[in-house]
């Protein structure tokens, strides 16, 4: 057992004690169990042998490119009509992919595949140039020639036994010496990336710190800022891995630049990869176009929402949620843990703590708050036990490579795993999902799905050699491990599809993969009550977003412990304009209700959940952008200045939108603190005085607030005191002109929203505000700054 098993253990065996000491002993068993499937199922590893590509032989030209061949390997590449550029080694095809699920872009049919001076093989495009050396690097330029990203010639190990999953190999990277690195997924340090090694496996690691890695949402997604442009570049591979950075350093070594570098290993799978390169907004629409838009929450998911592990009873959950409307705080939700279940199963009810789920709901509805159920993976293998019982008929779940079902250990006990890799089982799993609509449950919060089976030592997940379908191709779980949490999105977010079609489904996943933004968005999961925690919650919200995930969270709070009513609130204040907005903490933790934290607290709090209540038209309008465009709700404070490099190393404030700068407070004591501006003038909410940018600004931020800054010349659309939407106008510079959206929304259905464009325009000393279309502003405006 290493370090890491150690600490791991430690956590599990510390949750453990909560369900019991017999619990905790049949994770030493589940644990034992598997390493005893994996040594029979799993290929020997062998030392392998290495190989490289070669000289280079020939090249033929296809759509967007073309096949350059080497002595040991050949290269596709093939640059699509948005600009995305391919690379695939050793024949690999951009499908079968999870992560783009059919949607395969056109080839660009102007690309063109022709020598280049050295030996090697360019590919020429409008928007992306692409050189192959002869001996297998691969440069990414500008069209003006600009270097943006130098992949190396790859190498792989050959095993001595054949095993399906094909040889590991390595490639290795350079990028502009001032380039920084975001991205990976959910990363709790973060979020630029500094120089160290971060894995690709998706994993529960308990109560985690900040720096902890891995964590439940891996990518191969990383996201590169630099002067000569940004790029994105995603490897679309399933398996494990570990991706290594350096930073680079300009005038490194006699005045001359050292370049970033990255290092990938893969333990198996196809290396190919996907680059795509612009500004940042353009490069992450040109993801959204790669992996899906999207999915658009419904209305009522903007708002404020509450969740415990350990409500314990239907009294409970009417005693917090009457506690919201006496007080007159807005709240849109309440969130069932594990504990409504019967002995912790998913897809019941305990009756005796929860006699009537379905009035309660309906009661609960009338007055503006849903309920919205926990669904764990995980089924407890017990005959009788119609989930249970119907799996094993339509032969759901995981097995192993001698035939018999994989059992773990998780909440319920002994159990079994639906393989969500199978589209049949996909089918059976989302009608299940009838039952909890039955019950008045109107969205959806996936836990547990990384897959986790608890283990008191190794790696708390299902053996590597468990046999999945993915898709019919077949392979084990070291294929499938990464894609459990996304394909089981999926088979939840189609089954809702199918069960209420004139509704959006609102689900959320604690894994995923690439893409999972399909089917919904994700949260910070059990992160650690402290500042720390705090601080991690802000960089996991904004890594996640430049993956393409633009709808997340965090425990408000922290998942465990128990926070200071400082600490509660400011993290409360950061929530509040954050896309999910959640209190939620575990049973043995202390309560997030606000007024558990005292009067001042329970005052500012309100005061954030009524300012997150009028923000809601915007909150609305960034959703639809999302969805359109790509662009994350929460933005680095980069976005539109990349070139800032100020700016890119800025981790403690955001852009909501492009109107608003959102400058949290996340060390104890203070009262004031730093902002960082972009270029142009920004108005303080609070007060309306303009400061200039790019610089920096020294602002108060009193227990009552945070900073929030306005861009000059914005339009945010905002909820009136009567309800309708009215415009938060700031005045532009002098001479200078601004503007801003409204999209409006169906509410919780698919119909059709109008978007609404305003310009703002300062002529002498007088402001005006345009709506496109019309002659007049069909919104009552309110002049700011």
């Amino acid at each position: 057992m290493d370090a890491g098993d150690l600490v791991r253990s430690e956590k599990w065996m510390a949750a453990l004690r909560v369900v019991g000491s017999a619990q905790g002993l049949r994770s030493v068993r589940s644990a034992w169990r598997r390493q005893r499937v994996d040594a029979v199922g799993l290929p020997r590893p062998g030392a392998g042998r290495a190989r490289v590509p070669g000289a280079v032989v020939g090249a033929d030209a296809e759509p967007g490119g073309g096949v350059v061949r080497f002595a040991r390997s050949s290269l596709r590449v093939r640059v699509a009509a948005g600009g995305a550029v391919f690379c695939g080694w050793d024949d690999a095809a951009p499908e079968p992919s999870y992560a783009l699920e059919g949607r395969l872009p056109q080839a660009d049919d102007r690309a063109v595949l022709e020598p280049d001076t050295d030996g090697g093989w360019r590919v020429v495009s409008e928007r992306v140039l692409v050189v192959v050396s002869r001996h297998g690097a691969v440069e990414v330029r500008t069209p003006g020639g600009l270097l943006l990203r130098r992949d190396l010639p790859p190498r792989w190990w050959e095993p001595e036994a054949r095993d399906p999953g094909g040889p590991r190999w390595t490639q290795r990277s350079q990028v502009a010496a001032d380039g920084r690195f975001f991205g990976l997924g959910g990363r709790s340090a973060g979020p630029r990336l500094r120089d160290g090694s971060y894995r690709l496996w998706n994993t529960d690691p308990g109560a985690f710190e900040p720096g902890e890695d891995p964590l439940y949402i891996t990518m191969p997604v990383q996201l590169v800022v630099a002067d000569a442009g940004t790029h994105l570049v995603f490897h679309d591979n399933t398996w494990d891995g570990r991706v290594t950075l350096w930073e680079g350093e300009e005038g490194a070594g006699s005045g001359h630049d050292r370049p970033g570098r990255c290092e990938i290993r893969m333990d198996g799978g196809p290396l190919r990869y996907w680059v795509l390169v612009g500004t940042p907004a353009r490069v992450l629409h040109g993801w959204a176009a790669l992996t899906g838009a999207a999915a658009l929450p419904p209305s009522w998911a903007l708002g404020y929402q509450h969740a415990r592990w350990g409500f314990g009873s239907e009294r409970e959950v009417r005693r917090v949620a009457e506690g919201y409307l006496e007080r007159g705080l807005p709240l849109s939700a309440l969130h069932l843990d594990i504990d409504h279940y019967r002995g912790h199963r998913v897809f019941t009810v305990d009756r005796e703590r929860f006699p009537d789920l379905p009035g309660m709901a309906a009661d609960l509805r009338e007055r503006g708050v849903r309920l919205v159920s926990i669904v764990d993976p995980a089924v407890k293998a017990e005959p009788g036990l119609a989930v249970y019982d119907e799996g094993v008929a339509e032969d759901a779940f995981v097995k192993d490579a001698r035939g018999r079902l994989v059992r773990g250990e998780v909440w319920p006990g002994e159990a079994v795993f639906p393989d969500f890799t199978d589209p049949g089982v996909r089918r059976w799993w989302g009608g299940l999902y009838q039952e909890r609509l039955a019950q008045g449950f109107a969205g959806f919060w996936h836990d547990m799905n990384e897959p986790v089976s608890f283990a008191a030592f190794g790696d708390p997940t299902l053996p590597r050699s468990s046999r999945h379908a993915l898709e019919g191709r077949g392979g084990d779980h070291r294929e499938a491990h990464n894609v459990y949490g996304l394909t089981m999105a999926r088979a939840g977010y189609e089954g809702l599809r199918a069960l209420r079609p004139d509704e959006r489904p609102f689900l959320f996943s604690r894994s995923g993969w690439a893409g999972m933004q399909r089917y919904g968005g994700t949260w910070s999961g059990d992160v650690a009550t402290g500042w720390p925690g705090l601080r991690a919650s802000l960089a996991l919200v904004l890594g996640l977003g430049l993956c393409g995930v633009p709808y997340s969270g965090p425990d408000i709070g922290g998942f465990t412990g128990f926070p200071s009513p400082e600490l509660f609130l400011r993290w409360f204040q950061l929530g509040a304009y954050l896309p999910l907005f959640r209190t939620h903490a575990a049973m043995t933790a202390g309560r997030r209700e606000p007024w558990e934290f005292g009067a001042e607290v329970l005052e500012h709090a309100g005061a954030a959940m009524r300012e997150r209540t009028r923000l809601l038209p915007y909150f609305v309008t960034l959703a639809h952008l999302a969805q359109r465009t790509g662009a994350p709700y929460v933005r680095p404070v980069w976005w539109r200045s990349p070139e800032d490099r100020a700016l890119r190393d800025c981790e403690d404030e955001f852009l909501l939108g492009d109107a608003l700068l959102v400058a949290p407070v996340l060390e104890a004591g203070a009262d004031r603190r730093a902002v960082r501006l972009p270029r142009g003038r920004w108005y303080d909410t609070a007060t309306g005085r303009a400061h200039e940018g790019p610089g920096q600004v020294l602002l108060d931020a009193p227990p009552s607030r945070i900073p929030v800054l306005a861009r000059a010349g914005s339009v945010v659309p905002v909820a009136g005191e009567d309800g309708r939407v009215e415009l938060d106008v700031w005045a532009p510079a002098a001479g200078r002109t601004g503007g801003g959206v409204l999209i409006t929304d169906a509410g919780a259905g698919w119909g059709r929203p109008e978007v609404v464009r305003f310009t703002t325009r300062a002529r002498g000393g007088v402001v005006t505000v345009e709506q496109e279309g019309v002659p007049e502003v069909a919104y009552r405006v309110r002049m700011r700054g």
